[in-house]
């Protein structure tokens, strides 16, 4: 095990990865010296973790794969408190149902990713923050964390000072998160041997309170190093797609929609992500890159993202059903869509599906009510001006004009509508 650290410089490859912002001295001679136990924290906001999270998950495997020892740290406590790093107002807290149902949630959900085999000696290991700060009372926390740091110290942290110098302030609630996401670092550091925390850059100043925390009470020596927060070339906040977050549960994002939004990347953003998000190494990302510039429109590098993010998040069967779901509908564009069968309709996976009222298409109804009762548009007004554009298609053929009659005549096997917004969005409605 000892030889894996020497051949294999962790904070290098993470370095060429573009997966360093901060680092604290001494960090990577402790990675290269000794197995090192090494946690990252997630906030149990919801029941599922989004792409967001894909970073810090993959951090902790490069750990592991280095022969390091993940823990992967779940804040049922911290989740009630709530994290002002980052954020203009403060979150709303969650009761302890909707908190244990988002623990278990992303439990599951990080089980997949990470070796938690224990005969291994790197074995990965799930913790939450709530088994040992249930214990604890008020008085014994000020007591033993409190006195350790001061207000000074804590009030010159740049997500604090923001938030104090913001219109909304900061409550003492959310002051007090980065003393508790220190006393996490030092707790794991006297009970689990955990002597390294992972996070984005906007978690700088939590986790150093956590290494002063640990120097202060128990004379001990930790480090930290944080990851760039993913930004996108357009300005766009990274995550979003025209739905919302892209969720790692593909009952709330399909495989094919978690697909798609890798291939969209755009060409400046590929050239990052494809370091970041996948584990192809150098040589070969180089090769790729070279090939990709010969001819962009052949979109290399951004089809080879797409199969590697997916097929690590939602396996080789979903990833092969989302390029089937592509293929039948990009592929085959200028192809009249009565040519797809009702089994390529139906099994088109993650197409957006929703049922219509088939009597109001035997009466038939105008384009635009029809584009705006399906939510396909948020209103009239924005259906029509993509009518207006040529940005709408029903069964492959563009609609321009608004006064045109969607009724039954159209349906595809006697049953379905294919609609087309924009380039890459479809619908299929189906008549009920």
């Amino acid at each position: 095990m000892r030889k894996l650290f020497k051949d294999m410089n962790l904070v290098e490859e993470l370095r060429w990865r573009g997966m360093i912002q901060d680092i604290m001295p001494g960090t990577e001679e402790q990675l290269l010296k000794e197995m090192t136990t090494g946690y990252i924290g997630f906030d149990p906001t919801a029941d599922s973790l989004h792409i967001g999270s894909l970073v810090p998950i993959i951090l902790l495997v490069h750990l592991q794969k280095a022969g390091h020892k993940p823990v992967a740290l779940v804040g049922g406590a911290t989740g009630m408190i709530g994290d002002p790093s980052g954020k203009s107002d403060e979150r709303n807290l969650l009761d302890n149902e909707t908190l244990q149902k988002n623990v278990n949630g992303i439990k599951s959900q990080l089980e997949k990713f990470l070796d938690f085999d224990a005969a291994k000696p790197n074995a990965a290991v799930m913790a939450n923050n709530y088994d040992w700060f249930q214990g604890i009372s008020f008085i014994d926390f000020l007591r033993d964390a409190g006195k350790h740091i001061t207000v000074n110290y804590m009030m010159a942290k740049d997500s604090v000072r923001k938030r104090i110098e913001g219109e909304t302030g900061i409550s003492y609630t959310e002051f007090a998160y980065q003393l508790m996401q220190g006393y996490d670092f030092f707790w794991m550091y006297k009970n689990m041997n955990v002597k390294l925390q992972m996070g984005g850059s906007d978690q700088w100043g939590n986790m150093t309170t956590g290494t002063e925390l640990i120097r202060r009470k128990a004379g001990g020596e930790a480090f930290v190093f944080t990851c760039p927060l993913i930004t996108k070339a357009d300005g766009g906040k990274f995550g979003k797609s025209e739905k919302g977050n892209v969720w790692l549960d593909s009952q709330k994002t399909s495989s094919y929609e978690f697909y798609q939004f890798w291939l969209k990347a755009s060409d400046e953003d590929v050239l990052k992500w494809i370091k970041i998000f996948t584990f192809i190494p150098k040589e070969e990302i180089d090769a790729l890159t070279e090939e990709h510039d010969k001819d962009r429109s052949k979109r290399i590098l951004q089809s080879r993202l797409a199969k590697e993010v997916t097929t690590f998040v939602h396996g080789e069967a979903e990833y092969l059903k989302a390029v089937e779901t592509t293929e039948k509908l990009f592929s085959q564009q200028n192809a009249p869509a009565d040519s797809l069968s009702l089994e390529d309709l139906e099994g088109m996976d993650g197409v957006v599906k929703f049922d219509f009222p088939l009597e109001k298409l035997k009466t038939g109804v105008d384009i635009v009510s029809f584009l705006a009762e399906t939510n396909i548009f948020p209103s009239k007004g924005e259906a029509r001006k993509m009518v207006q554009g040529g940005g709408v298609s029903i069964n492959r053929n563009k609609v321009g004009d608004q006064q045109f009659a969607v009724n039954d005549s159209l349906l595809l096997h006697d049953m379905y509508l294919l609609i087309q917004k924009g380039k890459k969005n479809y619908y299929l409605v189906k008549a009920v």
